[in-house]
């Protein structure tokens, strides 16, 4: 089952590196940041980059989240596993799925993708978004990104990934 964990924003990469390093690996399956590519400007230059998908969140597949909790616990770093009054929320199926469709095992990054423009109608030809138009909520082309809504743990995000628009309208 995966859990989120949070920690402190700017530092999942580094929290995801002490938990490999110091937390007994018996504990769990797979510990990652899911991150996103995204179109980044410096003066005239355009330049991918990648970015925590879930700032201030990675994620823990393990089949004993108390066992971890406590492990956690005892990290130099904050890392504290979320729960509703001490009950631990695995993330569900469905958000499992979304996570899983546009990422894969040993590479957790919703990677860039492309567009194009044609009778005023975005159609998405490259990258995970193809096909999956209806999941943009709305597309703010001059920083390259599309807004997906996306359901987690009983809230409704907004979920800014990377799209760019290869083609504009004449």
């Amino acid at each position: 089952m995966w859990y989120v964990v949070h920690v402190s924003t700017g530092r999942e990469a580094a929290a995801c590196r002490l938990i490999e390093e110091r937390v007994d690996p018996s504990l769990y399956a797979e510990c990652f940041v899911p991150r996103r590519s995204v179109a980044h400007r410096v003066g005239d230059t355009w330049s991918t980059v990648e970015e925590p998908l879930f700032p201030g969140y990675l994620i823990v597949d393990t089949a004993q989240p108390r066992r971890l909790r406590a492990a956690l616990d005892r990290l130099p770093d904050f890392a504290r596993l979320l729960d509703v009054d001490g009950e631990f929320l695995p993330l569900d199926d469905e958000e499992v799925a979304w996570i899983d469709a546009f990422t894969r095992r040993g590479h957790r990054v919703v990677d860039m993708s492309h567009a194009v423009v044609e009778g005023g109608i975005v159609r998405i030809v490259d990258g995970p978004l193809v096909g999956k138009e209806a999941q943009v909520k709305r597309i703010n082309r001059r920083k390259r990104r599309a807004v997906l809504e996306l359901r987690i743990l009983g809230r409704v995000a907004e979920v800014p990934v990377g799209l760019e628009i290869l083609r504009k309208p004449r």
